[in-house]
């Protein structure tokens, strides 16, 4: 600083005035968007085009001033892109892991030498671009390019992934989805977020200029939700992630789900912000100050939850520091009106406000950061907020009654936890249903670490090795295959008939049958719900079905009311079947297993019986059921999470816990062993499950029953409900308890289901199983029975040592 000023060091300390800085940087930026004369194209095969009749978007800084426009893509842009991607994934693919690495470090490298750049437009757009996270990434992501083959072995790359962001999602965000698609030997067609046009098109520049082959990374821009929608119905789209506003990304993916590819989505959610009695209240204070109204993440929407005991001096300290706050730029001027309408509603329903002194000059791009201070906990900002500076503040006395409001919303991303208590923090980050806490700190972030929602905040993980697997497929897929065409089905009535009460059939006795003496007991099946053998509740059988006895039996048929009762049953003992220990678990399947053998010839004879197979072959079947059991039962207490390595100082703990209740509804083929199976894998993580055995041949499954009544597994964990497969799958998704659903059948049921799902922004695992080859049910399909029966949650505990 010397020759800068002429003030002494101890009067720099007296004013602690900010020194001179380099500039912001605007030169730079306007420098590159005059090279490309201040409209920039489509980046399409490693170089700008321009397509000529296009209409443009103009791009605006913070005073609502133009500084450059892009061009509206069409659908013939995206086919484009989508084409030029399609001839990347052979060369991108065709090279080695290693060298895709080597492409990995150059960009990353590039990104570090030309920051400056990236900044300045970043700035210049009022988007936020952490450089330091996004190289990171790179480096993070070269080492897992580097052993793809050698650590997730039995995984192939998807193909050609469309990454769609949507709303205000940051570039980081964005780019957590393109660069770990690429690092698995995908290729990328970009459509990204209104907010990082600029410097989504500036990093896909600085990637070709480092070496990455044309094709690998194409960027279309418009702002159309019909852009987004082409680019997810394009047939030679292999995936689609949707990343950003829940509204358009339900769109989107149900757009996506309909034509048959895979969707994951990660939108944005609820953060509670709890600060407990025991915690630090300066820090808690200027942390929840720091998260609420600095960071510009519109993906995180926090709510403040205070603890009675220190609910007033959180109150005074808040105070404080909001008087020294500046108004902050809103995205749009629309949402102004939304956020006085949200605060209106909120002082009529007792909320206390909480704000700056008035700018002397206001500005309908500025909003000034509010504090709904005791806002009733019914009001609509609590628990579907408006994006923009609003935070609402809520009390709670227990602990027990915290974390039951902190969990009331089932769109919760994240939590921040303030407690000194260990006890009290480990047991609360724990017990809350999202998919990251970090404890006495906020909005931590690294590549090595997942980071994702659960149930209604997006159906994936993103970061560390957990968020690669969405842009993977077990090795037996093949890598690109034609998606068929999209069935004409109406949604609201598939699956809406059930099957009709059936009529008596009585066969007239032959004259060479002796009368017996003794009448054989009438055998009547029954479904199995909350530990308890019933009677359908429409109180009726199916049409008579081969071998479940002599001269075949009559079905139990399962009903909407059976799949309600099913699912409060599994969702009432999910929690105590959790809280058993791995080990104990463990053992139940392992009693079943041995359960199941000791009627080994009994199951082996109805399963010839129902399919027609030889009697070796039944008990084929039976023996690699008990083997199905036993594998899952090994696993219970081998995969409880792991400590991942993470540059910030403590520990970052990965849970590893179960979705909640899972639907299955299993397949034709194999019809013990399938349910065996699946069921092994969804209970053997703490999940409970609601199970549809093969419509074809249900009594494998309902013999099972008395199998699991001995096997001390406890009441509601394992539900069977038979009948029509199509009807019990109907209501099964669109049942909003039931998490996740696993469906085994026909095509127009596997587009129902992935539409339906995808809609809802729920898990799924389809598999269209008629007309197909016969399924291996064997320990190389384990690794993806666990992605779909488990979800991750990320523990930061930080460390001052």
């Amino acid at each position: 600083m010397a020759g800068l000023t002429s003030k002494t060091v101890f009067d720099i300390f007296q004013s602690m005035e900010f020194g001179p800085t380099g500039g912001d940087g605007t030169g730079v930026a306007q420098a590159w968007l005059q090279r490309h004369s201040h409209t920039l194209g489509l980046f399409i095969g490693g170089k700008f085009v321009h397509p000529e009749g296009r209409e443009i978007d103009s791009v605006t800084d913070s005073a609502g001033q133009s500084v450059c426009s892009t061009v509206r893509a069409v659908f013939a842009d995206v086919s484009l892109s989508v084409s030029d991607a399609r001839e990347g994934c052979e060369v991108w693919g065709g090279l080695s892991c290693h060298a895709r690495a080597r492409h990995l470090y150059s960009v990353a490298r590039s990104i570090q030498r030309f920051g400056q750049s990236l900044s300045a437009v970043a700035q210049l757009q009022c988007s936020p671009a952490d450089l330091s996270a996004l190289t990171r990434l790179l480096y993070h992501l070269t080492g897992w390019a580097q052993m793809r083959d050698s650590v997730l072995t039995h995984w192939s790359p998807r193909g050609v992934v469309a990454v769609i962001s949507t709303g205000d999602c940051p570039l980081v965000f964005q780019m957590n989805k393109v660069f770990p698609a690429i690092a698995m030997g995908n290729t990328v067609v970009l459509r990204p977020s209104p907010q990082a046009r600029l410097t989504s098109l500036l990093l896909a520049e600085l990637c070709t200029g480092a070496g990455l082959p044309a094709g690998v990374l194409n960027v279309i821009t418009g702002d159309d939700l019909s852009l987004a929608v082409a680019l997810a119905e394009h047939s030679e789209v292999d995936m689609v992630t949707v990343t950003g506003r829940r509204e358009e990304g339900l769109v989107l993916a149900g757009a996506a789900a309909a034509g048959g590819v895979p969707v994951s989505l990660s939108v944005g959610g609820l953060c509670p912000f709890i600060i407990c009695d025991s915690a630090d209240l300066d820090s808690a204070v200027d942390s929840v100050i720091d998260a609420a109204f600095t960071g510009k993440i519109e993906l995180c929407q926090w709510q403040l939850l205070v603890q009675e005991a220190v609910w007033e001096a959180v109150r005074v300290r808040l105070q404080e520091r909001i008087a020294t706050l500046r108004c902050l730029p809103l995205v749009d001027t629309a949402v102004k009106c939304v956020l006085d309408a949200a605060i209106q509603d909120a002082v009529q329903l007792g909320a206390t406000l909480i704000q700056p002194p008035p700018s002397p000059s206001p500005s309908p791009y500025l909003y000034p950061p509010t504090v709904l201070w005791g806002v009733a906990s019914c009001a609509p900002c609590v628990w579907a907020p408006p994006p923009g500076p609003l935070l609402p503040a809520l009390s709670f006395r227990s602990m027990s009654e915290g974390l039951q409001l902190a969990n009331n919303s089932a769109r919760n991303l994240a939590a921040s936890l303030w407690t000194d208590d260990v006890t009290v923090a480990l047991e609360s980050a724990k017990s809350l249903k999202v998919g990251t806490v970090w404890v006495n700190s906020h909005s931590l972030f690294d590549a090595a670490a997942s980071f994702g929602g659960v149930r209604e905040c997006g159906n994936t993980t993103d970061g560390g090795k957990e968020g690669l697997y969405q842009f993977l497929q077990p090795s037996l897929c093949p890598l690109h295959h034609p998606r068929p065409t999209p069935l004409s089905l109406d949604y609201n009535k598939f699956g809406e008939t059930n099957q009709t009460a059936p009529l008596p059939e009585t066969e007239p006795p032959r004259a060479e049958d002796p009368p017996s003496q003794t009448l054989r007991v009438d055998r009547s099946y029954k479904l199995y719900i909350g530990g308890v053998q019933c009677h359908p509740e429409a109180g009726f059988y199916g049409a008579r079905v081969s071998g479940g006895g002599p001269g075949g039996q009559y079905c139990p048929v399962g009903s909407r009311k059976d799949v309600r009762n099913a699912v409060e049953a599994a969702d009432k003992a999910q929690p105590g079947w959790y809280k058993k220990t791995a080990h104990v678990r463990a053992q139940i399947l392992y009693f079943l297993a041995e359960n199941l053998e000791q009627r080994r010839e009994a199951f082996a004879q109805s399963l010839s019986n129902q399919t027609g197979l030889s009697l070796a072959k039944g008990q084929e079947e039976v023996d690699l059921s008990v083997a199905a059991a036993f594998d899952w039962a090994s696993l219970c207490d081998k995969l409880g999470g792991t400590i991942q390595d993470t540059p910030q100082p403590g520990s970052t703990v990965c849970l590893r816990q179960p979705i909640g209740v899972v639907g299955v509804v299993c397949p034709d083929d194999r019809p013990l062993l399938s349910f065996v199976w699946l069921m092994g894998a969804a209970v053997s993580r703490g999940n409970t499950v609601v199970m549809v055995p093969s419509e074809k041949h249900p009594f494998s499954a309902l013999q099972l029953i008395q199998v699991l009544e001995t096997s001390d597994i406890p009441a509601g964990v394992v539900n069977i409900v038979s009948g029509e497969r199509d009807h019990l799958t109907r209501h099964l998704a669109n049942h909003s308890v039931v998490q996740t659903l696993w469906y085994w059948g026909s095509r127009e049921g596997c587009q129902f289901v992935r539409y339906t799902c995808a809609r809802a922004g729920r898990r799924m695992w389809v598999n269209e199983s008629e007309g197909g080859a016969e399924r291996e049910w064997g320990y190389s399909r384990i690794e993806e029975s666990l992605q779909h029966s488990t979800q991750y949650k990320q523990v930061w505990i930080p460390s001052t040592v």
